[in-house]
């Protein structure tokens, strides 16, 4: 089970996040958890790149996992929080060429992915992760 959350005053393709992380969700295998997406300005997410990670500029997606240690342990499963900025979304979405809703989903899903643990510091879990994600976002047809 998840939630969104939008923080600011545009609209985005919440129906089409919904479906795809509703797919996710089941092809993870993903049972008795909660987490959150939360819209947001570069504004906000500036701030929560700065204090969280050091980097002192606006980026498109943070996730919170929870899970992160191994001492979290609640039911149902807390996985965390994502949060994305649609700012960001719209910009990257110009400069890669295809839709805001698929950049906005690949965002979404991105994060959910990191929530179950996935990562990309190397080559190696790179291809592994984006694999997962371009496989779920292909399966809800969130292609151009």
């Amino acid at each position: 089970m998840f939630e969104i959350m939008n923080l600011t005053k545009e609209d985005f393709c919440e129906e089409d996040i919904t479906r795809v992380l509703k797919k996710g969700i089941e092809v993870e295998k993903v049972e008795d958890a909660f987490f959150s997406i939360i819209v947001v300005d570069n504004a906000y997410i500036h701030n929560l790149n700065k204090t969280y990670r050091g980097i002192d500029r606006p980026t498109d997606v943070i996730s919170f996992a929870l899970e992160d240690t191994k001492d979290v342990e609640t039911s149902p499963r807390l996985l965390g929080d994502i949060y994305i900025s649609i700012e960001k979304a719209r910009e990257q979405a110009i400069e890669y060429g295809h839709s805001f809703k698929r950049e906005i989903c690949f965002l979404a899903v991105h994060g959910f992915y990191h929530l179950l643990g996935y990562d990309h510091q190397t080559e190696e879990e790179e291809k592994i992760m984006f694999a997962r994600q371009e496989a779920l976002l292909q399966s809800e047809d969130i292609t151009e």
